[in-house]
């Protein structure tokens, strides 16, 4: 026997029942006695006088009517019955479980635990609990599927400890168990599916989370020690005195955190060791010019550079960009991407290979196969956490292992920096440009909107131009084009004729986005109706407003990247959040918004309000996934988890000491690309 065991050996589980437990990732024992709560709901005994409205809680008392289910829609039903507490009387609704009628008898005793409704002295409830309580105070809440049910869950894990826990063994060095005052992993892991009080949840919780980040900071520093070791990179031998003298011709002077991030850059680019450095900068912060200084100084080496981008139009605005600050005749770039015509792509491909393009700028059609390098230098990626982890490594792979840069507007707090792109460097531009006007913020209600429209209407007069954004509804892509639509129908009534309105939406064709952008920065259109696609380096100086509808539904970051699509001339400009949130978080979220500029600011409250998955489209992110720990909430067990992974790695050879076998076997990758150990 051994924990490894496919899940199908435990008593119960047959061939159907092992499918079902694998599409929530359970295919091993181990894995089954790992798959901890997410929640643990309170089910004591309460007296009505304890309790909140809106609180979920478990009631006893004494059945006085019989159970009557009536139906309703289709497959739709509710029961109702009263009981009664200490001589007050409760109406009892269970939606759409009918079959729990049979255990509801008059005149005997039963436990409800369900959500209190004050005003109507209701109880809504969710499940019926023995009426003598078996000294269980918490029911522990699992994710699952409509294939395997709470209960059956609960009840497989008892067995699985019952067969196989005496073969859970610890991992953990005795030092540290002793110095943190940890739990036995085993007792860990029984505790957290079946704790007897809150002071043993909140340990065995403890212990599974350090355990959690201590695993993934010594892999994630084992790669750091890794590419450090490796000194193979390349020496970027740059000319020095070009790179002053093309810094100086620049139309504009270098802020302080420009100047300090661009010397870090180059101090890797002339290091033997492999640059993977993050940049990180608020929008509109200068990073484009930072990467056109690291992109000139490796062609002065002999070296090609590469730039890649999430979308088409953010290409073309760089390629824009750049063209204005390189002299065409000593720099030689290229424009790679999905539309680029099949006679253009061939020639673009051969220069590329010759060696006759300095400087790349492209999309993902950058990482398909054939496109191949004569000397590639220096790889950069913007908007970095919207590419996958596999994609940024194909490009890394189109050269001798060249120097990566990867950069974004997304503020990422210093605590998620550290743990999520642990392996890389991180240097910040944390002031704005001179001559900057901060964008002004403000919040309205719904019912506001026609007083805006006229305002805005006062704003385009003086010439400028407008977004105005729709949130996506992300169940459906026809709902948010719908949404749009109605939005845009809108605007043009309002608008029309004086002004024209454009629709830009994920549903189009690349071309036709493309076609509706250049409109916009022609000026032939003066309002643009949008869903998200403009959200990332859309540059169109002579847009001055920005109006978001339901704005509670984005995040923080996100709204902050928006805002930052207006402001890039150097007329005043404005933001304007139209929503009625829902709850307290939503209200929160808007204040935020109007009282600060700081992406940083705002990025540690969006973390603090959503938690990291949420800030990033978590899957895509390439932040860490874990299981049990929350990296914002749990952030003093993370930073301690680090300094003791820190501290390991110093050792000579530690994972051939006895006293670290545990850990070691478990960090031992499974692709057997990483190797750590000698």
């Amino acid at each position: 026997m051994n924990l490894s065991d496919d899940i199908g050996f435990l008593t119960g589980v047959g061939p159907k029942r092992a499918e079902n437990l694998k599409e929530l990732g359970i295919q091993t024992i181990e894995d089954l006695l790992t798959y901890y709560p997410f929640r643990y709901d309170d089910i004591q005994e309460k007296e009505l006088n304890e309790i909140q409205d809106q609180e979920k809680v478990t009631l006893k008392g004494l059945v006085v009517s019989e159970p009557v289910v009536s139906r309703y829609g289709y497959k739709k039903s509710r029961m109702m019955f009263r009981m009664m507490q200490d001589h007050a009387v409760i109406n009892v609704s269970f939606f759409n479980q009918p079959y729990l009628k049979d255990k509801i008898v008059l005149s005997e005793e039963i436990a409800v635990y369900g959500k209190w409704d004050a005003k109507r002295k209701s109880l809504n409830g969710m499940k019926i609990l023995a009426a003598k309580n078996d000294g269980e105070d918490f029911a522990p809440i699992y994710h699952v599927n409509k294939k395997v049910r709470q209960s059956s869950l609960i009840q497989l894990i008892r067995t699985g400890f019952e067969k196989y826990g005496d073969l859970i063994q610890e991992i953990l060095p005795e030092e540290l168990l002793e110095k943190y005052r940890l739990m036995p992993r085993k007792e860990a892991m029984f505790a957290m599916h079946f704790p007897s009080d809150p002071e043993e949840s909140h340990q065995a919780k403890r212990r599974v989370v350090f355990e959690e980040f201590f695993l993934f900071q010594l892999k994630m520093q084992g790669l750091k020690r890794q590419e450090k070791a490796e000194k193979n990179g390349l020496v970027i031998q740059y000319d020095v005195d070009r790179l002053k003298t093309f810094t100086q011709k620049l139309p504009f002077e270098l802020t302080a955190a420009q100047k300090k991030v661009t010397n870090e850059i180059c101090r890797d680019l002339m290091s033997p060791n492999h640059m993977q450095r993050l940049l990180q900068g608020d929008v509109g912060s200068g990073k484009t010019v930072v990467a056109a200084i690291a992109l000139y100084a490796t062609m002065t080496a002999g070296f090609q550079g590469a730039l890649m981008v999430p979308t088409e139009i953010l290409a073309q605005q760089h390629m824009e960009s750049l063209q204005q600050l390189f002299d065409p005749l000593e720099v030689r770039t290229a424009l790679l991407t999905g539309s680029t015509k099949t006679k253009e792509r061939r020639e673009i491909l051969e220069q590329l290979a010759t060696g006759e393009i300095d400087i790349i700028i492209g999309t993902h059609a950058l990482i398909q196969e054939d496109v191949l390098f004569r000397r590639l230098g220096l790889v950069i990626t913007d908007e970095q956490h919207r590419f996958g982890v596999n994609q940024r490594r194909i490009l890394r792979e189109k050269g001798l292992k060249p120097d990566v840069l990867f950069m974004t507007a997304t503020p990422i707090p210093r605590t998620l920096a550290i743990t999520a792109f642990g392996e890389m460097d991180v240097s910040i531009i944390d002031e704005m440009p001179a001559g900057r006007i901060p964008i002004e913020t403000r919040w309205i209600r719904p019912p506001q909107l026609d007083t805006v429209l006229e305002w805005m209407e006062k704003e385009l007069a003086r010439g400028h131009q407008a977004y105005v954004i729709c949130p996506l509804i992300e169940e459906s892509e026809a709902l948010d084009v719908k949404n749009a639509t109605e939005i845009f129908e809108h605007m043009t009534a309002f608008f029309n004729p004086t002004y024209q309105v454009g629709l830009l939406h994920g549903k189009m064709k690349n071309q036709e986005k493309e076609e509706i952008m250049q409109e916009f920065k022609e000026n032939n259109l003066q309002l643009l109706v949008s869903t998200t696609v403009i959200e990332v380096g859309v540059n169109v100086p002579n847009a001055t407003v920005m109006l978001i509808m339901d704005a509670d539904r984005f995040g923080l970051a996100q709204l902050h990247q928006l805002r930052g699509r207006v402001g890039r001339g150097s007329e005043a400009s404005y933001c304007i959040l139209v929503a009625n949130p829902k709850n307290e978080m939503g209200v929160e979220r808007m204040k935020i918004m109007t009282e600060t500029n700081n992406g940083f600011v705002l990025s540690e409250k969006d973390l603090e309000l959503r938690g990291p998955g949420e800030v990033f489209g978590a899957r895509q992110s390439g932040i860490p996934q874990f299981a049990v720990g929350d990296i914002v909430t749990d952030f003093n067990i993370l930073e301690v988890a680090r300094q003791e992974a820190s501290a390991i790695w110093k050792k000579e050879q530690w994972w051939v000491l006895p006293e670290y076998r545990g850990v070691a076997d478990k960090i031992k990758p499974n692709d057997g690309e990483q190797q750590f150990f000698d």
